[in-house]
């Protein structure tokens, strides 16, 4: 299993996000959906590390998170609120959440494998200085290609033309984005053999 828990950065001088970034990720595939879990955190269960990925990376894009992954068992069934699991996973993601707080990209991993857990690590934090250094525009049309839709598919829902979608990817750094998260969900899952054993 994994466990992602995010904690809002600078929350003292900031609003309460933890609503905003619930909304952001809730349409990912989760086992047990992002629950706030204390004041200005929140924490969510999948076994599938793509949906980890996925969301580690639109936390990072957002600017206001410190993130923590857990890569392991966890006490079943789930409960079925997230604040209320048990399991190494829980404990390995409240050890990365805490870490990431000292960190210049705040991410980090922890896992049953701690050498593929220090290698997703590593892959997920290159791309997080990637997303995090998008413009407005940027963040817009690699969110749709994310999805599979094409450059000129993604131009049209932007209304601009075909020529400027694709300057606005290739100043984004979008193509090597695909790949990266690829590898970032290979490394990941081998963080936790067990992952996918049950659900």
């Amino acid at each position: 299993m994994f466990v992602l828990t995010a904690d809002q950065r600078g929350s003292r001088s900031d609003s309460d996000r933890v609503e905003a970034a619930r909304a952001l990720l809730a349409p990912l595939a989760w086992l047990r959906a992002p629950d706030r879990t204390a004041g200005d955190e929140l924490q969510a269960v999948t076994d599938d590390a793509a949906v980890a990925v996925d969301a580690a990376l639109a936390l990072l894009a957002d600017g206001h998170w410190s993130i923590g992954i857990g890569a392991g068992p966890v006490e079943q069934p789930l409960p079925a609120q997230t604040r209320a699991g048990r399991g190494r996973a829980f404990e390995a993601a409240r050890e990365a959440v805490e870490a990431a707080k000292g960190t210049a990209v705040p991410l980090q991993v922890r896992g049953d494998d701690g050498a593929a857990a220090a290698r997703a690590e590593a892959i997920l934090s290159v791309l997080g200085l990637i997303v995090g250094r998008r413009s407005r525009e940027g963040q817009e049309v690699t969110a749709l290609l994310n999805t599979g839709m094409s450059i000129t598919a993604a131009a049209a829902e932007l209304g601009v033309s075909r020529q400027a979608a694709s300057q606005r990817a290739a100043a984004a750094g979008w193509s090597v984005e695909p790949a990266g998260r690829a590898l970032a969900v290979e490394l990941l899952a081998a963080a936790d053999p067990g992952a996918g054993a049950a659900r």
